[in-house]
């Protein structure tokens, strides 16, 4: 059975756990460093990036999820998790840059439908005030653009959204990630 660590300081933090419980996946919501004992994989939803990035600083969280990203541990960030992923953002693990809020304000949210690699049918995308990752390495992975811009990639063990797959009923992007979890 698959472990996985919700980050639970600010964000989408119900929906993914809503999300995971649709899929059968037991979630564990991360308040502290001794919630991440045990763990197969961690993820750090959408929210505001700003303050999730203060809130996991006031706290021994930062240094106990570097290490957990240094050993490989699966982790998806989703909009505001992409930030603190991406080069310059606070744990800087995948070698891409990123734009914040790179549509606009929350008026210019949106919903595409869009094809995601290794998934055999369009998906539903919710952006609100999405990132845009930019410069990504050859040694990742892009899973699916919208228009010029990546929207999803993947490095080794570490997948970006920059759009919210919590927020729709569609739950292929959460098994996509399960499907990232060694079993």
């Amino acid at each position: 059975m698959v472990r996985l660590g919700i980050h639970g300081l600010q964000g989408d933090i119900s929906e993914h756990h809503t999300m995971f419980t649709d899929i059968d996946v037991h979630t564990r919501i991360i308040l502290g460093p001794n919630d991440l004992k045990g763990i197969d994989g961690l993820v750090l939803p959408g929210g505001e990036s700003t303050t999730i990035n203060r809130l996991i600083q006031g706290t021994s969280l930062h240094s106990d999820i570097s290490i957990l990203i240094k050993k490989g541990i699966p982790v998806w960030g989703t909009c505001a998790g992409v930030v603190l992923l991406c080069k310059g953002g606070l744990f800087g693990a995948f070698n891409a840059s990123v734009k914040r809020n790179a549509y606009g304000p929350q008026i210019k949210s949106c919903i595409r439908q869009k094809k995601f690699k290794g998934l055999d049918h369009r998906v539903p995308m919710v952006f609100i005030r999405a990132p845009k990752i930019t410069n990504i390495s050859t040694d990742a992975e892009v899973l699916a653009m919208a228009g010029e811009d990546i929207v999803a990639a993947r490095q080794d063990r570490i997948l970006l959204t920059t759009f919210h797959p919590e927020l729709t009923p569609d739950r292929s992007v959460a098994r996509y990630f399960i499907g990232m979890i060694p079993q």
